[in-house]
């Protein structure tokens, strides 16, 4: 891809912003949860996995336990048991109990709105402290870069960096606050319905016109 000035990029930016809102208007993340807690334990289980998936386990383990309490005091081999499905169900495991324990211990039972209290929370990296503060609390405290966001951002120009945490930032430069937990949804959506990572269908892509990385 040749090399672009931001003001180019920003241009871009600025065209396909509102076609992704046209195509994907009420975005939200495809893991079914209730409550803060939930979210955040669904997606520490939807790392290495499929949201589809994690929605068939995560039932059965907010049934057995239903908040920071009855979480953080669990036996590990039962919420191993549960999970076993998702893949690195034994450090899941122990980042969810940790996690649990913290919130429980340390913020009243409550999971904390707040990005620097989060990612001290065991198994709670940035991406996850986003999905949390963007889809549980309404803040946009950064951009969730996940493969589908880190995929697009280089295919459509976004960004030239590969590194999550370069992406992130270029992505808040360049995007409005108020739309920065929307456009890690639309990424991610636009991502799975027609831009996969192995055969993007460039000729169906309404963004293709003005994609740098589009095969027409």
């Amino acid at each position: 891809m040749p090399r672009e000035s931001k003001k180019a990029r920003q241009e871009r930016l600025d065209i396909i912003l509102p076609l992704l809102e046209q195509l994907y208007p009420e975005p939200e993340t495809a893991l079914d949860w209730e409550t803060p807690l939930q979210l955040l334990v669904a997606t520490i289980l939807s790392a290495q996995c499929t949201d589809v998936r994690v929605n068939m386990v995560t039932p059965a383990l907010f049934s057995r336990f239903p908040d920071a309490a009855s979480l953080a005091t669990a036996d590990p081999a039962e919420v191993e048991q549960l999970i076993h499905s998702t893949g690195f169900f034994r450090q899941k495991t122990k980042s969810i109990i940790g996690a649990a324990a913290a919130i429980a211990g340390e913020h009243g039972g409550e999971v904390p709105a707040d990005m620097d209290a989060l990612v001290k929370l065991p198994g709670v990296a940035r991406k996850t402290a986003n999905v949390v503060l963007g889809d549980a609390f309404g803040m946009a405290e950064g951009v969730v870069v996940d493969t589908h966001v880190k995929r697009l951002s280089g295919r459509l120009g976004l960004t030239r960096e590969t590194n999550p945490v370069k992406v992130e930032r270029d992505l808040m430069a360049a995007v409005p606050r108020e739309r920065w937990t929307e456009v890690a949804h639309w990424l991610i959506l636009h991502g799975r319905s027609t831009c996969p990572a192995r055969k993007p269908r460039c000729g169906e892509c309404p963004l293709a016109p003005y994609c740098p990385s589009a095969e027409l």
